[in-house]
């Protein structure tokens, strides 16, 4: 059982009458990458908040290696590192300048410490560069560097692969899985991209109006259904959508001559016999994979996110 970094022990969060957040209770584990998604308004941004202490909790706690953020604030949050917005940098300094600003904040940060944090995300050779020259994948790294100085177990990112290219996305995602495999840190993550959550993350946590609807592996997404969505290419495909509904009871759709539908795995070949013995011919089969923005659509129910 891997060790919990932090927990979210109730928390409840409401202003004036309106009641923001219900009750959220769930954990995050030493060296996960822990995917937080949901649509606009579900409460998302305000329980990140509550979080890194931005924002007081109405009722329930957070708990951050076992310390509480209301009876022991202080060794709570020295454990959390966070961007909770983009990374603000000081433009007329260098990178390494701008960590040694913000390292003399913070006590027992080394010379040593810096230099791992700049290795740890890639940023060697530009770290002597005036920040302001930066590219937006480089102020995020350097934003991470900064948020890890001082060796938290928990990271906490909101949109870290907001405005960045597909290269600096790619970048971003393979310094954040080299944190939590590599330094054991547990890193959550805040984002509106469902296909970087499914590359990036281990778990995921759908929240949707103050509440956490559900939360799972990433690598189960799929795993619980037991059908499967099939693509076959036919001719004549009417007529091999007439015999599915006809023999199996499939309602197909019919696209650019390949019909699409959802069996049980086990019965594909069988189907494709049958089509086969009403002299259908069969040009290919494909399996589609559920991804996280089915899933998410599914459970949500809704076309807009946060």
């Amino acid at each position: 059982m891997s060790e919990t970094a932090m927990e979210l022990v109730n928390v409840q969060k409401t202003i004036g009458n309106k009641e923001i957040i219900r009750g959220l209770s769930f954990e995050i584990y030493k060296g996960e990458v822990f995917g937080f998604i949901g649509p606009n308004g579900a409460g998302k941004t305000t329980t990140i908040r509550m979080m890194v202490g931005l924002m007081g909790l109405s009722d329930g706690d957070v708990q951050i290696l076992g310390n509480s953020i209301h009876s022991d604030y202080k060794a709570a949050i020295q454990e959390v590192g966070a961007i909770v917005e983009n990374p603000e940098m000081y433009p007329f300094m260098t990178g390494k300048q701008n960590l040694m600003h913000y390292a003399r904040m913070m006590p027992g940060v080394t010379k040593e410490r810096i230099r791992e944090v700049i290795a740890l995300v890639g940023l060697e050779k530009p770290i002597n560069d005036k920040a302001g020259k930066y590219s937006l994948g480089m102020r995020q790294r350097l934003g991470i560097a900064q948020a890890l100085l001082h060796e938290p177990s928990v990271l906490i990112l909101d949109e870290p692969t907001n405005g960045l290219d597909p290269a600096g996305i790619r970048e971003i995602r393979r310094y954040i899985r080299k944190l939590a495999e590599e330094e054991n840190v547990a890193v959550i993550i805040s984002s509106h991209l469902l296909s970087e959550i499914e590359q990036m993350c281990d778990r995921i946590g759908l929240i949707k109006n103050g509440e956490m609807i559900a939360i799972q592996d990433v690598d189960a997404t799929t795993a619980e259904t037991t059908t499967v969505g099939v693509e076959i290419e036919a001719a004549p495909v009417n007529q091999a959508a007439e015999v599915l509904n006809k023999e199996y009871g499939i309602n197909a759709t019919i696209n650019n001559e390949r019909l699409s539908l959802h069996v049980e795995r086990e019965t594909i070949p069988k189907v494709v016999q049958t089509l086969v013995g009403y002299n259908v011919q069969i040009y290919q089969v494909t399996m589609v994979k559920s991804t996280l923005e089915d899933k998410f659509f599914d459970l949500i129910g809704e076309n807009t996110i946060e």
